[in-house]
């Protein structure tokens, strides 16, 4: 290899978007990102997160990144996240050894004790993580539909409840906020209790969000009160994801979730868009029972792996 084919490893410039978005999507078709939307994750300032991405670039060509950060909204201290992929072709080259030590040494010197990255669940990326370091955990699902195929008819609504969409809220998301905050308290499967959520860090990293699609996104509202919603993330050309399905404490076991989540479809669907893809976490079966009504099949999986690190020995990229 002469230097000019050596791998070097850099900051994320926003030329860079349409790179990392492939490097990201190759073999994934499930996982549903634009280049826009990375750019402004990028752009994002955020203090307490310390997100960054790092490429991964040989002989002037990117080939994979990683985007990593500290968890917000949570009381536990130290814990981090880092997840990335490089192109199918140049795998087993060094590249995502070298883009996931930089994030480790990013968030150690930020003082993240454990680190929390999302592996394909396959034997090649299973054996990758636990060789350097990294215990596996829990399961998460993807599931895809075609939107040219039949939805399941809509279910009778109950009593005093509506579905709008949820840029009837643009002036005043809050009482949106109020649903996610609340329901991820419980969310099956984390390992992090999210008990500290900040509406300010909501709006920064989830309802601004450029892929944010608000009039797909439905809620179903009680009485007047919004209690649960079905969130959409699309790549503005023909996929449309589940950026999350969630429904107040107090208002389940009413079947709001269902009809929201379905009316979100329909109106993906009426705009053009082909192919929905969502993802829960193995042992969410009231979840995974709604995706099947609604046509989902398993596409692909994923696994939690978990590292300890040494804030106290971190050096700079």
């Amino acid at each position: 290899m002469t230097p000019s084919d050596s791998l070097t490893i850099r900051d994320f410039r926003p030329d860079d978007a349409g790179a990392v978005v492939a490097a990201h999507r190759a073999g994934r078709e499930h996982l549903v990102l634009s280049a826009e939307a990375l750019v402004w994750l990028n752009a994002q300032p955020s203090p307490e997160e310390h997100f960054r991405t790092f490429v991964a670039e040989l002989a002037g060509e990117v080939i994979g990144a990683v985007r990593c950060g500290v968890v917000l909204g949570t009381t536990t201290e130290g814990v981090g996240y880092a997840n990335g992929s490089v192109l199918p072709a140049f795998r087993r080259r060094g590249a995502a050894t070298a883009l996931l030590s930089a994030a480790e040494r990013h968030l150690a010197g930020h003082g993240v004790a454990e680190l929390h990255t999302w592996m394909d669940d396959e034997p090649a990326s299973l054996a990758f993580a636990t060789a350097r370091g990294y215990r596996l955990g829990r399961t998460m699902q993807f599931a895809g539909r075609d939107l040219a195929l039949p939805l399941p008819p809509a279910p009778v609504l109950p009593p005093g409840v509506e579905l709008r969409p949820a840029s009837d809220w643009a002036d005043d998301p809050h009482p949106l906020f109020l649903v996610e905050a609340d329901a991820v308290l419980d969310e099956p499967g984390s390992e992090v209790p999210m008990d500290a959520y900040e509406y300010e860090d909501w709006l920064r990293a989830d309802w601004t969000r450029p892929d944010r699609d608000r009039a797909l996104s439905v809620v179903a509202v009680v009485d007047g009160v919004p209690a649960a919603f079905s969130m959409a993330q699309t790549d503005g050309v023909d996929r449309y994801w589940s950026a999350f399905t969630a429904c107040r404490r107090d208002f389940r076991g009413r079947g709001l979730t269902k009809p929201a989540k379905l009316e979100s479809l329909r109106l993906a669907a009426l705009a053009g868009y082909r192919y929905a893809y969502t993802s829960n976490d193995t042992t969410n079966g009231p979840m995974l029972a709604i995706n099947r009504w609604l046509g989902y099949e398993r596409c692909a999986g994923e696994r939690k792996a978990i590292k300890r690190l040494n804030p106290a020995s971190a050096q700079g990229i």
